[in-house]
């Protein structure tokens, strides 16, 4: 494996990271008390080569209040990270920004009185009192794992779409920034685990809008059979897994819904087999709420458990909270304003979030000629490394092919601040640097 730190000092952290990634062999009672939601693919098509590197050393966004400082370390779980352990300027397969840098060792999810944390806490409950002292929880472990733990280890095709660079933040060219909880999964099952709750921060490059963040937060459940739990079943392994993970999430989703039509949904996922999601129907909508499935056999195969079956889960807590406590864009799940975090109190599931301020967009529009390695997730991680949280939705408005077969894209950029009214000399000042950030850094000609 390529050495993910280089120098001596931060040699001694990379043993530390590997060891929190690893996981201590713990028992049981030692585990820390206290998604995936969609597929590991992206839709559109991605370009699999590495980047040139374009995030280097820029100051901290206008919009991003609140970012520790960039060359300040930060820990997670025993391990202190410093910023030249995961944005390197000189590795041309790094795609770290400071603005994502800047976002680790945050764990929303570990707040008592935060949205993420209320909700995780809930979840917990839930386990708790149905399977009581049988789910060990995590939601401590480092977030940087490597290629394999990432993608390998829970059976993504080598060829797959999410492992691209256009999809992933890569620290380089064997480590990544986890991309979902299940980067864990083998670990745990090779530490012996059973039964457990992972959570954490889980990072992608994506697109820009109310829904959309590249760091958000999901909880992964797993649980293992052993034989003699299904033999007097009537049921092979692979059913009586299935309907056990079936009743235990319709449980979960009545605990955090009440009581709410459900339905379930065939799909994929690389790691399960059959695989589903739950949908309920809530607010006159079905709304998708997890991910979930029967384990492949590989994967506990690999980790020590031939002749046994595992159910998993995934879900993005970020999703439900958004519905639960009527909270519109999810930035605001990022912000230090006492406006919003004195709304929400430990314990309470659902209050729902009251408006503090009604600024309006603006709206700015950019057009240029793409080339071939355009993508719009690079268009998306230029636009937050000037404009950070000020920037609200990114959206591709018109496109053309002139004869030439030249391709014009043009963007609609809206920009609205979610604690206060924005000048114009600051939004021109913000468009002005975004337009000479993607000319620079994406190599297209503006139009």
């Amino acid at each position: 494996m390529r050495p993910l730190i280089r120098t001596a000092r931060c040699w001694l952290l990379r043993a530390r990271v590997r060891a929190m990634a690893t996981l201590p062999m713990a028992s049981p009672a030692a585990a820390i008390p206290s998604s995936a939601t969609r597929p590991v693919a992206s839709p559109s098509s991605r370009s699999h080569r590495p980047l040139t590197r374009f995030f280097s050393v820029a100051p901290a966004p206008v919009g991003a209040k609140g970012l520790r400082a960039a060359a300040s370390a930060v820990e997670v779980g025993g391990v202190k990270i410093a910023r030249e352990d995961v944005v390197k300027e000189d590795d041309p397969t790094n795609n770290v920004p400071d603005t994502i840098f800047a976002k680790i060792g945050l764990q929303l999810h570990r707040r008592e009185n935060h949205p993420l944390g209320i909700l995780k806490n809930t979840i917990y409950d839930y386990f708790d009192k149905n399977f009581t002292g049988q789910f060990d929880k995590f939601d401590d472990l480092c977030p940087l794992v490597s290629v394999k733990q990432n993608f390998d280890d829970v059976l993504v095709p080598s060829d797959h779409v999410s492992r691209s660079y256009n999809d992933t933040y890569y620290v380089d060219d064997q480590t990544v920034l986890r991309c979902h909880t299940s980067a864990h999964q083998a670990e745990l099952l090779r530490d012996g685990r059973t039964h457990f709750l992972v959570t954490g921060d889980v990072y992608r490059r994506d697109s820009i809008d109310s829904t959309h963040y590249p760091v958000f937060h999901q909880m992964e459940g797993f649980r293992v059979f052993s034989p003699d739990e299904w033999s007097g079943s009537g049921l092979d392994g692979t059913a009586y897994a299935a309907a056990e993970l079936k009743k235990t999430l319709e449980g979960l989703a009545r605990h955090l819904f009440g009581a709410v039509e459900m339905r379930w949904v065939d799909t994929y996922f690389p790691f399960t087999n059959p695989s589903f999601e739950l949908e309920i129907y809530f607010q006159d909508d079905w709304l998708e709420v997890l991910g979930c499935g029967v384990t492949e056999q590989e994967i506990l195969k690999r980790n020590g458990r031939r002749d046994h079956v595992a159910w998993a889960f995934g879900l993005g807590l970020e999703r439900l909270a958004m519905v639960l406590f009527d909270i519109p864009d999810i930035r605001l799940f990022w912000s230090n304003d006492k406006r919003f975090t004195s709304q929400f109190s430990e314990g309470k599931l659902g209050v729902k979030f009251k408006p503090f301020s009604k600024f309006p967009p603006c709206y700015k529009d950019m057009s240029f000629w793409i080339n071939g390695a355009f993508t719009e997730n690079n268009l998306c991680e230029v636009v937050r490394g000037i404009a950070g949280d000020l920037v609200e939705e990114v959206k591709l408005i018109d496109n053309f092919t002139n004869k030439k077969g030249m391709t014009s894209h043009c963007y609609r950029i809206a920009y609205r601040s979610m604690e206060r009214s924005l000048t114009d000399e600051e939004i021109n000042n913000l468009q002005l640097n975004v337009r000479e950030a993607v000319k620079d850094k994406l190599k297209v000609e503006l139009r």
